[in-house]
């Protein structure tokens, strides 16, 4: 069976032009690899198609590959805009000879490309920039040079043993061969003759450190790089977790961009007006599957919730035991932070979250996040209707849970499943996870069953007045009826 590898692609350049670097970080169905590499002059956009040129190339051709990238160029590039550089024949086209090697890499492959924000917190995306910046480092390093970075002038080269030297120049720069001999070139007009001869490699050392220099290429890529945080985003906080925050892990490991279905209850219905959030509640979703992870939060919003607990039954007394925002903030903020929210009535959970956190010292939620608002997406399947949520659980006979009071993790819970209703039906009755003795009593039981249907004649005055209307057709217009011929 043809295996499905992920791909997270990523490019660094500093300066435009500049020094840059490139990563891929693939995971297969049975592990990970980390490559990358770099250039000395290059562009942003040039490491970003590299990334994925390489990345495609280290894959096995039969294999499906599902590619993440947070370049729109690249993502729109292959996608969308190829087609018609190829028409006018790439005139005009910046960067023609990666695109028409990524077109050429990219031929005879099945490839989902995707698009994900950068720097949003998304582990695989994070990975594959940290492993560009790795790239970087390592074309940064082979472009010192040795003689220079020792402190050592043309004069004192002469002393120096040349075993040592050598060594040396192939620990501090293993990839360099090119660079030095066009150092040692200019450097000519200013040492003599004999300096020259002492300084450069005779051809068997020179052959000797091309093996070396193929052998340190080769465990570049091995090179060890921290592991990647798990992909359910638990909190990087190094302070205990307050008791009152409940963050379960995932009970399954999965690939690809985070959704969190949020809910919140608040004090009421002013974000501009005192009102504070009380309760936050999220569950993680991937690939439109639920993961298990989720997290609940109580907060103590210093003023009295008021007439608002006829609505979600939280009430003052339960309350003044929980944590303030600011005391948790920093976990739910790392929980959330590069996912894409998912809420119904999502300006009112957006504004309110954004207010705690700039009120705590971070940036908006919003800035770092995707938003999906489950009340427009309703609103334009149902124009003219209801859309609230006990709405859509009847519209689309969602299993009904007990909502005397509203809940934020029991809201947002129900939500989940109206969400995969709307956007294509369940997931959670996956055929995958069925054994091969249930399909086939599936199948069995779907063969077994027979409709009969009635078959109703036209009586011989229905079939008399047919046949006239007919007749009358063929005389007004001067041709057979379409269903006589």
């Amino acid at each position: 069976m043809t295996q499905t590898i992920t791909l997270y692609v990523d490019g660094a350049c500093r300066g435009n032009p500049g020094l840059g670097g490139w990563g891929a970080y693939i995971i297969t169905e049975s592990e990970k690899h980390k490559i990358y590499g770099g250039e000395a002059e290059t562009t942003n956009n040039r490491m970003e198609l590299t990334a994925a040129i390489e990345g495609i190339k280290f894959c096995p051709q039969d294999a499906k590959l599902i590619i993440w990238t947070d370049s729109k160029y690249v993502k729109q590039g292959i996608t969308e805009w190829i087609h018609g550089w190829k028409k006018k024949n790439w005139k005009d086209v910046k960067n023609p000879d990666l695109w028409k090697l990524l077109d050429a890499t990219c031929q005879g492959r099945e490839i989902e490309w995707n698009w994900i924000k950068g720097h949003a917190g998304h582990p695989g995306n994070e990975m594959a920039d940290q492993l560009a910046n790795q790239g970087a480092d390592q074309t940064l390093k082979t472009m010192k040079n040795p003689l220079a970075s020792a402190g050592t002038g043309p004069e004192q080269a002469d002393t120096l043993d040349k075993k040592k030297a050598e060594k040396d120049w192939l620990l501090d720069d293993p990839f360099g061969f090119d660079l030095m001999e066009a150092e040692l070139q200019d450097e000519s007009e200013v040492l003599d003759s004999a300096a020259l001869e002492n300084q450069a490699l005779d051809n068997k050392a020179l052959e000797n450190a091309e093996q070396e220099n193929h052998q340190a290429e080769s465990l570049q890529h091995q090179a060890e790089i921290p592991e990647p945080v798990l992909e359910s985003a638990t909190p990087a906080s190094a302070k205990p977790l307050h008791p009152h925050i409940v963050i379960t892990p995932r009970t399954k490991e999965v690939h690809g961009p985070r959704q969190l279905i949020l809910d919140t209850e608040t004090t009421g219905f002013y974000f501009q007006d005192t009102d504070r959030i009380i309760e936050v509640g999220a569950i993680e979703m991937v690939n439109r599957k639920l993961t298990g992870s989720s997290i609940h939060i109580y907060i103590n919003p210093q003023k009295p919730v008021g007439e608002s607990e006829n609505i979600h039954g939280i009430s003052d007394e339960f309350l003044k035991d929980k944590p303030l925002y600011a005391d948790i903030a920093d976990v739910l903020f790392d929980y959330l932070k590069g996912a894409e929210i998912i809420a119904h009535n999502a300006t009112f959970d957006m504004n309110f979250l954004d207010m705690e956190f700039k009120r705590a010292g971070f940036v908006a939620l919003s800035e770092v996040c995707a938003v999906t608002d489950t009340l427009a997406m309703a609103k334009s399947k149902h124009p003219g209707q209801k859309n609230s949520l006990d709405a859509l659980v009847r519209r689309y006979e969602i299993p009904q849970r007990d909502r005397t009071f509203h809940g934020a993790l029991l809201d947002a819970e129900i939500l989940s499943d109206v969400y995969l209703a709307m956007t294509g039906g369940q997931v959670s009755f996956d055929m995958d996870t069925l054994t091969e003795a249930e399909q086939q009593q599936g199948q069995t039981a779907r063969s077994t069953v027979q409709i009969d249907l009635p078959v109703i004649l036209p009586s011989a005055e229905e079939l008399h007045a047919h046949e006239n209307w007919v007749k009358q057709f063929e005389e007004k217009h001067g041709t057979a009826c379409l269903f006589t011929k």
